[in-house]
């Protein structure tokens, strides 16, 4: 795994990175910053994408009150009776490393700030 300058190294962000290679592996040779969006960039979605949540609260404590994953990733299997998407959930927004280490950081999902870093 390459990480670009400037990429934080502290025991957070070893604590992070590890977890994301452990549950969506991370690619050898692209070189990762803290903008690579996990959802788009490294193709997390569905199960994977719930282990990696789940296992984010538990070893980071973070509160996910206002955490929408509809936001972010597909949902796992086909649903027959949604024959439209819902209002605003057609295009996904990408969720980066960068806004997964602030909210570990500060233990909790802050949608409108970690969106605007």
């Amino acid at each position: 795994m390459q990480l670009a300058p400037g990429f934080p190294d502290d025991a957070v962000m070893r604590q992070l990175m590890q977890l994301l290679h452990e549950e969506i592996g991370l690619p050898e040779r692209k070189t990762l910053r803290l903008s690579t969006a996990i959802n788009l960039d490294l193709g997390c979605d569905g199960a994977d994408a719930r282990h990696l949540l789940l296992a984010l609260e538990e070893q980071f404590g973070i509160d996910f009150v206002d955490f929408d994953s509809y936001r972010y990733f597909q949902p796992e299997g086909f649903d027959p009776f949604q024959k439209r998407r819902a209002k605003g959930r057609g295009d996904k927004v990408p969720l980066t490393i960068g806004m997964l280490y602030q909210a570990t950081r500060q233990q909790r999902w802050d949608t409108q700030a970690l969106e605007a870093l």
